[in-house]
């Protein structure tokens, strides 16, 4: 490396130097040429940094930091995913104890209105947010949450209408366009150091099988990221964000040279559902799927190892309407290639309910193509949105499959569940259960956490909240001073 800065050296001081050639310029216009090329601004080295330098002070004020504060006990979080000792460097810190929470991360806002994408182990559950602006104003402001995906460590939050609508703001790319050995930026508050910048490589792309989250297709660079990073952007040098900073594999707890970053494709596909909707919704083929390996390969009739074979179809499900069998391998879906399980169950999932697809399988060495209709995964319930109430002091989640399992309701139950109660408040005073369901706010019913927000958004400090709860085979009002 020193061999390299010295040759830069070098040829800075040469590029630096009048051009006086045989016409013998004159003493203006070298004067001239040094004002208007001044020779820190015309190295070889500036004209490389150029990109990284006018990337840093475009995109610095659209991140932000992320302080969340959260419950006193934290209580049943039956989508904690973030338990694997080999991951346990998560940005947001290790897994958290019991006792007062505070969480801090990253974000980067994602529309002029406020609109803020994050990851949602940094704002689960959070009772206040407060997010620090890198902008000008430099102000700390309060946030509200919108909502989040457990399935990908995604969350929105949006900043408080009273702190203005015109944020600067970062766009969100096309991350299918990437390509390994591209540049790319990393902006964040690693250890808390606000507005602190990365730059490196993409060193893969479809990540799979890391047991970080349920749905995988991680882009993995050599940018450095540390704990703080979480929920940051990776930004390309066209001023553009391609992915969000999620893990980080370390021995140490910091950069070991291997980060992980979910693709902007799909950032877009879920702040999308949750701006508009509050929940998630996704689409269900109905297969299980494993690889093709060599052996499997030739047993059943292909030429190659790619693909997802079809180990089973679900009954009733769209797979077995399309005529889909146990041992068709699917090679191709829209006339894209599919590699192997991972990317067929990913591509699935971020289509909407309903979509009609084009499947290409072989079946015994015989290609053909089947037409299918996607239908909604889980669609009998909500996808998990935990929040905690500022004003009530307990946590609510959506009535998901796992919490109706393990809190005994049916699926015909409406409303949201208490899933944590802070200590001393008047809820626990009350004796309002963990488990409990809240079915009406202030005699308005209610059926997911974006409609519980919803309910308490104009709740002034000391207003009177009416609940009607059902607690076991009991159902009550109870009345709640707002915190």
């Amino acid at each position: 490396m020193k061999h390299l800065f010295t040759g830069i050296f070098l040829s800075t001081t040469l590029l630096a130097t009048p051009l006086v050639g045989k016409e013998k310029a004159s003493f203006e216009d070298n004067l001239a040429y040094k004002k208007r090329y001044p020779a820190h601004q015309n190295t070889p080295g500036k004209a490389f940094s150029r990109p990284f330098i006018n990337l840093a002070k475009s995109c610095t004020p659209a991140v932000v930091f992320i302080r969340a504060e959260g419950s006193k006990e934290r209580g049943y979080d039956p989508n904690e995913m973030f338990n694997e000792d080999f991951f346990r460097h998560f940005f947001g810190g290790p897994r958290r104890p019991s006792g007062p929470q505070v969480s801090q991360g990253s974000g980067f806002i994602v529309s002029k209105n406020g609109y803020i994408m994050t990851n949602l182990h940094v704002v689960r559950g959070a009772k206040k947010i407060t997010v620090h602006l890198q902008d000008d104003s430099n102000r700390q402001v309060s946030a509200t949450y919108v909502g989040g995906d457990p399935r990908t460590d995604i969350a929105v939050i949006k900043i408080d209408d009273s702190h203005g609508n015109n944020f600067p703001y970062l766009e969100l790319g096309n991350s299918d366009d990437l390509e390994v050995g591209e540049w790319v930026v990393a902006i964040g508050n690693p250890f808390s150091l606000e507005a602190s910048v990365s730059a490196g490589i993409i060193s893969a792309k479809g990540r799979q099988g890391l047991q970080i989250t349920d749905y995988e297709d991680f882009i993995q660079t050599d940018a450095a990221i540390n704990p703080g990073n979480s929920g940051g952007p990776l930004i390309d040098l066209d001023k553009k964000v391609v992915g969000m900073n999620t893990a980080i594999v370390s021995q140490s707890g910091g950069y070991m040279g291997i980060g992980f970053a979910i693709p902007s494709n799909i950032l877009i596909n879920i702040k999308n559902q949750l701006v508009e909707n509050g929940v998630v919704t996704r689409g269900f083929l109905g297969v299980s799927l494993q690889p093709v390996d060599p052996d499997l390969a030739e047993a059943f009739g292909s030429d190659s190892t790619q693909g997802a074979l079809i180990v089973d179809v679900v009954k009733g499900s769209p797979a077995e309407k399309a005529g889909l069998k146990q041992g068709d391998i699917v090679v191709k879906m829209n006339g894209s290639p599919i590699k192997g399980p991972g990317q067929l169950r990913n591509d699935v999932i971020l289509l909407p309910p309903g979509t009609k697809v084009e499947l290409t399988i072989t079946r015994k060495g015989k290609k053909m193509n089947i037409p299918a209709t996607l239908g909604e995964f889980g669609a009998n319930t909500l996808v998990s949105s935990t929040t905690a109430s500022r004003h009530l002091g307990f946590s609510v989640d959506n009535l998901t499959n796992e919490n109706i399992q393990l809190f005994r309701f049916s699926q015909e139950d409406k409303g949201v569940v208490i899933v944590s109660v802070e200590s001393g408040t008047p809820a626990d005073a009350k004796g309002i259960k963990v488990g409990s369901l809240i079915m009406a706010v202030n005699h308005q019913k209610v059926t997911s956490v974006t409609e519980f927000n919803d309910a308490l958004k104009n709740v002034k400090s000391g207003q009177p909240i009416l609940l009607l709860i059902r607690q076991g085979d009991m159902i009550k009002f109870y009345t709640l001073k707002a915190q």
